[in-house]
């Protein structure tokens, strides 16, 4: 039989567990609270999976290229960006150093192609370091100004920098990374093709533009109008071992339907020849990667001298100068001369680092 007591009595213990149990909730959330976020990770220029130095080298590789030191200032770092103070003045100046990545490129990278298994992501999403680190790089992702980069037109047209005096050393000079897309070739393999193989072994031209602003800016220093001398080198060398290649870095669904839609006006446009060198990207471009090339307005082309080894010569930005076109065709002379020394042949492959892909631990 149950009594008045009894039902008192059990309800204070329900109400006890309760409060128990309320009182666990609160502490345990307020101890991951105090915990804070974990320390953010120095930023590197690596590809999202870091290579790994444990594995040999093959013989007569280029070695990978060492990172600036801690108290190196990037040559880009008063740049405008689409992110950050907006600046009222900005000059542009010469690169003072290579840019690029320190690491070689390799075909499949940078595909934007989320590759983790099931266990992987499901361990991931339980992980609350890695969740504040998502939620601090969603909070500045949102909080972009949207027209920033309209805005940072308005210093010499978009010129983010100046292109350098003369081309930067080879064995100072840092790597074009492997870039993913499709080509408007008519191939079976033209749905996934890779900027890394149609690099190798040639002195490469390579504009980056998004728009047509940007196109008509890149178009200032390779067009055989406005660029006669380059057009001449290139013709004499021949596509073997000197090209032009073509990057339209289209992130937007609608705005790469539409450039997919008009392919056909593309491939007239371009010539047949070139159709396996005009790439359309839409995934795999990171922040990392637009820090470490100087990609840092997506409404301005860039140009870039990418020797035979995947390294960036000579890079310039914006609309070309007279002194800029004359010194991207002395790049390519140079180019040309270092692969004939080297004796670099139309069968050429890149021997590249022999390194371990380890899986980062925090992403």
């Amino acid at each position: 039989m149950i009594t008045r007591t009894g039902i008192r009595t059990g309800s204070r213990t329900a109400a006890c567990l309760l409060c128990q149990w309320r009182l666990f909730s609160v502490s345990y959330g307020r101890l991951l609270a105090d915990k804070g976020p974990s320390p953010t990770p120095t930023p590197t220029t690596s590809t999202t999976t870091t290579p790994g130095t444990d594995a040999k080298a093959a013989p007569g590789a280029p070695k990978p290229t060492a990172p600036p030191a801690p108290g190196a200032e990037s040559p880009l770092a008063h740049a405008p960006r689409a992110y950050g103070k907006a600046l009222k003045e900005f000059t542009p100046t010469p690169l003072s150093r290579p840019i690029g990545m320190n690491f070689p490129p390799n075909a499949g990278e940078n595909t934007g192609v989320d590759k983790r298994s099931l266990k992987q992501r499901h361990a991931d999403f339980t992980n609350y370091d890695k969740h504040l680190k998502r939620r601090e790089y969603l909070k500045h992702k949102i909080s972009r100004p949207y027209f920033r980069d309209w805005s940072n037109l308005q210093f010499h047209q978009g010129k983010t920098f100046l292109s350098p005096p003369r081309p930067f050393r080879a064995d100072l000079s840092l790597f074009f990374p492997n870039l993913h897309g499709r080509t408007l070739a008519k191939t079976p393999d033209a749905a996934a093709a890779d900027t890394t193989p149609v690099l190798e072994g040639r002195a490469s031209v390579v504009s980056v533009f998004s728009s047509m602003w940007a196109e008509t800016q890149a178009r200032s220093f390779t067009d055989p109008d406005q660029n006669p001398a380059l057009a001449a080198v290139l013709a004499a060398a021949g596509p073997a071992r000197a090209q032009l290649v073509r990057v339209n870095v289209e992130e937007d669904m609608l705005k790469a339907w539409l450039v997919r839609l008009f392919s056909g006006s593309l491939r007239r446009k371009v010539g047949k020849e070139n159709w396996d060198r005009y790439f359309l990207v839409r995934r795999g471009i990171t922040d990392e990667i637009r820090e470490s090339i100087g990609v840092l307005n997506s409404k301005v082309g860039y140009t870039y001298l990418v020797d035979h080894e995947c390294r960036i010569r000579w890079a310039a930005s914006g609309s070309a100068d007279p002194g800029e076109k004359e010194g991207l065709v002395k790049g390519v002379e140079r180019i040309l001369s270092e692969m004939d020394k080297d004796n670099v042949g139309p069968h050429y492959v890149r021997k590249t680092v022999a390194l371990a892909r380890k899986q980062p631990e925090e992403s």
